[in-house]
């Protein structure tokens, strides 16, 4: 199983970038991804989940910010960033669980900065 993450880079406050997380080697569209983030010194939060069944969830500090989404024809999962803040700044981990299942993808970085 591979989760292959990508998408990150340095953003101005205000921008948006789009996360990809391919996964291979996993019957995907079983799974619920998830988008985790983690600052160096601090707990790794959840971010944004969807489920097999397209339901969706935020945490509050990006709701309304954020898009989680999921594609099972190209078994990838998409995370939309918009009015991107430095407080966003993180390495942000792409994750697909199922009850007593899960695997992790490798991080992307997140830097948003002027």
């Amino acid at each position: 199983v591979q989760l292959q993450a990508s998408g990150g880079g340095l953003v101005q406050p205000g921008g948006s970038l789009r996360l990809s997380c391919v996964a291979s080697g996993i019957t995907f569209s079983i799974y619920h991804a998830n988008w985790y983030r983690q600052v160096t010194g601090k707990q790794r939060e959840l971010v944004a989940v969807i489920t097999e069944n397209r339901n969706t969830n935020y945490s509050d500090s990006v709701k309304g910010r954020f898009t989680i989404s999921r594609d099972n024809a190209k078994n990838t999962a998409y995370l939309q960033m918009n009015s991107l803040k430095p407080e966003d700044t993180a390495i942000y981990y792409c994750n697909l669980w199922r009850v007593g299942d899960g695997f992790w993808g490798q991080g992307t970085q997140v830097t948003v900065s002027s």
